[in-house]
């Protein structure tokens, strides 16, 4: 009898043994798949968060890039402008020596910067610390007249052109020796006035300037005549002018700053 109850015991103990691993390997396994799942979403989490950071650097990196790229092409553009500017400025140049411009007069070169054809004026950008002085002469580099200095300021000026109402020169047709004067007549209309009766005045004759007013000098294109007004009762004929300056072409002039009439 105790024999078999001894037996009973150790029949128990095996099964407590056994029932005790069998629940420790399942708890085993319960707490490695868990840890298991739990790591793959950390890892999971912990790549895409690396995913974004590198995302977030590569795109700021880009952006950098973009930016010096940006500053690159604006410092190219301003180079460009720079010798489109010089270049502008050395055809100019090369224009006032094909005519000659510069073995008689000490010019300054200058860029118009606005216009107002009602006031028969234009603004350069010249002044009075560039040496412009009120009244000096202002020529294109083809040799055509365009006014004079009306008004100085420091860092740009006015030029009265030769339309201006106030504005007046002594003009003449070369070829068939007529002097006249040209007065401003307003809204870019010039008129030869004070032309002899006698004189044959056609249109299409080239009109110069003369030096007898003293202010602008000889042998500046003025403008062609486009028709000539004439009779008995005048002492004068008239003619009507077409300036020869083009407001809407010409985007920089010379100033002439001396010159020996």
């Amino acid at each position: 009898m105790k024999r078999f109850r001894f037996l009973i015991y150790i029949v128990l103990i095996a099964i407590v043994v056994f029932g005790l691993n069998h629940f420790q390997n399942q708890i085993k396994s319960f707490v490695y798949n868990t840890s298991g799942f739990t790591q793959k979403i950390l890892w999971d989490a912990g790549k895409n968060t690396s995913d974004l950071f590198a995302s977030v650097f590569s795109a700021g990196n880009l952006k950098k890039e973009k930016e010096e790229l940006s500053c690159d092409n604006q410092e190219l553009l301003v180079k460009i402008s720079a010798l489109e500017d010089l270049k502008k400025e050395n055809d100019e140049l090369r224009n006032a020596l094909g005519v000659g411009l510069e073995k008689d007069f000490n010019l300054l070169l200058a860029e118009i910067t606005g216009k107002d054809i009602s006031q028969d004026f234009i603004t350069i950008n010249k002044g009075s610390i560039d040496g412009v002085s009120k009244n000096m002469p202002v020529v294109t580099g083809h040799k055509v007249l365009v006014g004079k200095i009306g008004e100085v300021y420091k860092n740009y000026s006015k030029v009265m052109l030769l339309s201006d109402k106030k504005s007046s020169l002594d003009a003449s047709i070369r070829e068939k020796d007529i002097s006249g004067v040209i007065k401003g007549q307003g809204g870019f209309k010039l008129l030869f006035d004070l032309l002899p009766q006698d004189k044959d005045v056609l249109k299409d004759d080239t009109v110069v300037s003369s030096n007898f007013g003293g202010i602008f000098p000889a042998g500046f294109l003025v403008g062609k005549v486009v028709s000539v007004r004439k009779n008995d009762i005048e002492s004068f004929q008239q003619a009507e002018i077409s300036p020869s300056f083009d407001i809407n072409v010409v985007s920089d002039i010379f100033v002439i700053t001396n010159y020996n009439i």
